[in-house]
C-alpha cells in the first residue's frame, strides 16, 4: 500500500520506519529542510514513561493561578492569543478530577511503557547511538506539599506496575552526587529507574537513514496546504510544490494537525503549548547531573547527554507564536544554576523554543479517524519523544489490521 505521512518529526519518522518495515511504500512530506527541525529538535531529552503525567490534575487550577503570579513562572498565558485556547482550557479543567486524573495517567503510562520497550528493541536492532543514558529520572521536591502531592502519582505508578523509589535527600544524592551542594534546598525525591535520556534530534536523524534504506521517500521544503477528500476518503494532499496521492495518509504534524483537519470536520482538541530549552557544554562533570533531574517547583528538567546539558521546561499559551523571548530564558537559567552551579559553560548557551501539541487529557489522537483512509498520530504534548516508538508501532498494527500489543 502507498502511504503518505504528513510531518517529519520524531512521530512521523518512527511511523515511517514501522510502516516501511511492514512492506508499505512510504513517503514523508514536511515543510522543513530535514527531519526533526521543529518540536523534536531540542526538547528536554527525556524518555520518561514514569513521569508520564496529565496536566489536568486535582489542584492544578489553583496552582496555575499561583504560577502566573510568580516572578519565575513556569506558566504564561496570553489572553488575546486566540479563541480556541479557551475551549481547550475548559476541556482541560473538566479532566482535573481525581477520577479522571488516575484514569488518564494509567492510559498514558500504558502507552509510554510500551513505547520504551519498542525504543529499546529499535535501538538494539539498528545499533543507534543518540547519547542515550538508561539511568532513570529523579524528581526532586523542595517542600513537603510536593511530597504529599506525589502520593497520587505513586498510586498510579503502583497500579500500573511502574517501578519507583521514594527517596530521602541523602538517597537522592546517592543517585545524583552533584545535588550534595544544594541538599539544604531539597526535602526528598521520587526516582523512576526505568526512565531514559537521549538526544531526540540525533535519534530521528539516524532513524531517517534507516528509513531511506527501506525505500522511504522524504519530500522536504514542501509546504502542505490542504487535504482534498472524496466520498469520505482523502484523495490527495496539496503542497506548494505539487499534489500527491496515496492509498492512506497519516497525520503527524503535531500542533499543526488541527489546522489541516478542521476543514474536513475533524476537531482535534490539540493546542500548541510553547516550551523553551537551554543547551550548554559541560564545564565540570562532577557538578553536572548523571541522568535527568526534574525540579518539581519550577517544572524544569535538567538532562545529561555525553558532553552537554539540556535544560527544558516552562509552558506558554500564546497560539502559534514561535518567537524566542529572552525573558523566558530566566526559568531554565535559574534551575541549572540553582541546582548545578558551575556544571555548564553559560558563555556558550544555546536557547530554543518549540510548540508542544497538547491535548486536554494528556493522551494523543492515535489510530483511526472518521475518514476511512486517514490515520492519526498527533497530540503527544511533552511526551512525543517518550511515546514515539510505541505510538508508531501501535499505528502500524492498526493500519496493517493486526492485533495491537496494548489496549489504550
Amino acid at each position: 500500500m502507498k502511504i503518505i505521512i504528513l510531518g517529519a518529526g520524531v512521530i512521523g519518522v518512527t511511523s515511517a520506519w514501522y510502516l516501511a518495515k511492514s512492506g508499505h511504500q512510504v513517503t514523508v512530506i514536511d515543510r522543513q529542510s530535514d527531519v526533526a527541525l521543529e518540536t523534536s529538535f531540542a526538547n528536554a531529552g527525556q524518555v520518561s514513561p514514569g513521569y508520564s503525567t496529565p496536566w489536568a490534575a486535582p489542584g492544578v487550577p489553583l496552582k496555575a493561578v499561583k504560577w502566573l503570579l510568580q516572578d519565575l513562572s513556569p506558566l504564561r498565558i496570553n489572553p488575546f492569543s486566540d479563541s480556541s485556547m479557551y475551549s481547550w482550557l475548559l476541556k482541560l479543567l473538566l479532566n482535573c478530577s481525581d477520577k479522571r486524573y488516575q484514569f488518564n495517567k494509567r492510559r498514558m503510562l500504558c502507552l509510554a511503557q510500551y513505547s520504551r520497550s519498542c525504543l529499546a528493541q529499535l535501538r538494539d536492532e539498528l545499533s543507534l547511538d543518540y547519547e542515550q543514558r538508561t539511568l532513570g529520572t529523579l524528581q526532586v521536591f523542595r517542600n513537603l506539599k510536593q511530597v504529599k502531592a506525589a502520593q497520587g502519582d505513586i498510586r498510579a505508578l503502583h497500579k500500573s506496575g511502574v517501578p519507583y523509589q521514594a527517596l530521602s535527600v541523602d538517597k537522592c544524592i546517592d543517585y545524583e552526587p552533584a545535588l550534595a551542594d544544594v541538599a539544604n534546598k531539597l526535602v526528598g525525591g521520587l526516582r523512576l529507574p526505568n526512565d531514559e535520556t537521549g538526544d531526540c534530534f540525533k535519534f530521528t536523524r539516524q532513524l531517517k537513514q534507516h528509513c531511506e534504506n527501506l525505500g522511504v521517500n522524504f519530500l522536504f521544503e514542501h509546504d502542505i496546504q490542504h487535504l482534498n477528500s472524496t466520498n469520505q476518503r482523502i484523495s490527495e494532499v496539496v503542497t506548494d510544490k505539487g499534489t500527491f496521492t496515496a492509498d492512506a495518509f497519516v497525520m503527524a504534524l503535531g500542533s499543526y494537525s488541527p489546522l489541516l483537519l478542521n476543514p474536513l470536520g475533524i476537531k482535534l482538541p490539540i493546542y500548541p503549548v510553547k516550551g523553551y530549552s537551554l543547551t550548554v557544554p559541560i564545564l565540570n562533570p562532577q557538578k553536572a547531573p548523571v541522568s535527568t533531574v526534574m525540579d518539581e517547583s519550577n517544572k524544569v528538567a535538567v538532562s545529561r547527554f555525553s558532553n552537554r546539558i539540556r535544560v527544558g521546561g516552562t509552558a506558554e499559551l500564546n497560539g502559534y507564536n514561535t518567537q524566542l523571548h529572552k525573558s523566558r530564558h530566566a526559568n531554565v537559567d535559574f534551575v541549572l544554576n540553582d541546582l548545578f552551579a558551575g556544571a555548564g559553560d553559560m558563555s556558550q548557551a544555546e536557547y530554543w523554543t518549540g510548540l508542544r501539541p497538547m491535548t486536554p487529557d494528556g493522551m494523543p489522537a492515535l489510530g483511526t479517524s472518521p475518514i476511512e483512509n486517514l490515520f492519526l498520530n498527533s497530540g503527544h504534548g511533552t511526551l512525543g519523544w517518550t511515546m514515539a516508538a510505541g505510538s508508531a508501532r501501535y499505528l502500524s498494527d492498526i493500519i496493517n489490521q493486526k492485533s495491537t500489543d496494548i489496549v489504550i
